[in-house]
Parts: structure tokens; C-alpha cells; sequence
């Protein structure tokens, strides 16, 4: 199964732990690495993670983040990439999406995802379309040992 994690996913660990949410979706986030660690799932990565990863000033994060992608990648979306994804980075955009999600969106429904986690919830609820699902990390933990059961 191929997943994609945004970055606001990838981010999670690194927030503030005080809520059960933000931590449940901690405990989620590195619960699916382990998984993506040991073969489980395909992780997909692309331009768009790599640029906003890019723009963290905060290098030890930025670095982790980065060594995880380039490491346990299994797919890549370049940034050539870019100008075929335009129509459908467009067409997201039209359900109120931000440039910056639409294309991991994009990127994902470009590499035959199943699922793009995410812990943005405005983004989440606002895609209505029907090419790839849109959960956070803990829906979709539930959702897989449901399957498995």
C-alpha cells in the first residue's frame, strides 16, 4: 500500500505534546515510520515535501525529517514533475485548498496513493473528491488494524 505523509504530518513529533490529540497523533505518525521502517507500506515523497522541509529553520528538524524521506522513500514525484501536475493542482484548488497542499495532493494521487495523512483537518475535510483517501495518522491506524481483524 502506498501512503503519503504531508509535512505538517511529518511535523507532528515536534509540536507541543499538552493535548491527547497532538499526542495520539504523535504516538499514530511514528507508529506508521516504524511500519514504513520494516517494509509495511510504500512511503512516497516529492519536490513539494522537500521544499517545505527545506524552509524549517530549525535544522535539526529539518535534518531528521529529511534523513527519514531520503531513506525510506519508495517513490519520488521531482520537480519535473511539476507542470504535468498542474491541471490537477488546480482542480484540488478549486475545493478551497491551499496552493501547498493541492500539490501534495497532486503528488499523490500522480503516484497511485492510497492515502495521504495529514493533521490538517481543514485541509482533510475540504478535499471532496474521490481519488484518494484523506485521513490523519490515527484514523488511518484504526482504519488498517480494523482490516486486519
Amino acid at each position: 500500500m502506498r501512503i503519503y505523509l504531508d509535512n505538517c504530518c511529518y511535523n507532528r513529533p515536534y509540536d507541543s505534546q499538552e493535548t491527547f490529540k497532538i499526542s495520539m497523533e504523535t504516538r499514530s505518525k511514528l507508529h506508521i515510520q516504524e511500519e514504513i521502517k520494516q517494509g509495511k507500506y510504500e512511503l512516497v515523497s516529492s519536490y513539494m515535501l522537500e521544499y517545505e522541509n527545506s524552509q524549517n529553520t530549525d535544522y535539526m528538524k529539518r535534518d531528521a525529517i529529511k534523513q527519514y524521506q531520503d531513506t525510506y522513500y519508495t517513490y519520488y514525484i521531482p520537480v519535473e514533475r511539476r507542470e504535468k501536475l498542474q491541471d490537477k493542482i488546480q482542480e484540488i484548488m478549486g475545493y478551497n485548498i491551499a496552493y501547498k497542499d493541492a500539490s501534495h495532493l497532486a503528488c499523490a494521487i500522480y503516484a497511485k496513493c492510497e492515502y495521504l495523512l495529514t493533521t490538517d483537518i481543514r485541509f482533510q475535510r475540504r478535499y471532496k473528491g474521490n481519488e484518494i483517501k484523506i485521513l490523519n495518522p490515527v484514523e488511518f491506524i484504526n482504519l488498517v488494524e480494523e482490516e486486519n481483524i
